[in-house]
């Protein structure tokens, strides 16, 4: 976000619209889903693909986590940086 101008959520809720807590919720990966809507807001602001976002997981019923892992994704392109 901050290669992108966007040093805080709060910056990144003004210019897509959606809500700090939502954002918050899903930088810590608490959110429960995220709707195309939104993912289009995001990518538009942050000039990204939904794959730069997004990192797929098959649902491993031992940890009780499924789906998509933002917080995975973050550290992973972080590291690819």
């Amino acid at each position: 976000m901050g290669e992108r101008g966007i040093r805080h959520i709060s910056g990144l809720s003004e210019q897509t619209g959606i809500a700090r807590s939502t954002l918050t919720k899903l930088w810590y990966n608490r959110v429960k889903g995220v709707t195309f809507d939104m993912l289009e807001k995001l990518c538009e602001v942050l000039e990204c693909q939904p794959g730069d976002l997004l990192v797929y997981e098959p649902d491993n019923a031992q940890d009780g986590q499924q789906g998509t892992d933002w917080a995975r994704s973050r550290k992973v392109r972080n590291q690819e940086r």
